[in-house]
């Protein structure tokens, strides 16, 4: 689980950084990278 939340948090940073930067896709696969890690977190938690 903290590994799932270090990852998240990862990407999380990532995304801002692309969305200051204006790399709208970048941020976009960020983003995307962040959902499955919370659909993963989620699914452990529910376990």
């Amino acid at each position: 689980m903290k590994t799932l939340s270090k990852q998240y948090e990862s990407a999380k940073e990532r995304a801002n950084e692309f969305m200051r930067n204006g790399q709208i896709s970048q941020y976009f696969d960020a983003l995307l990278e962040m959902n499955r890690y919370k659909k993963l977190m989620v699914a452990v938690i529910a376990n």
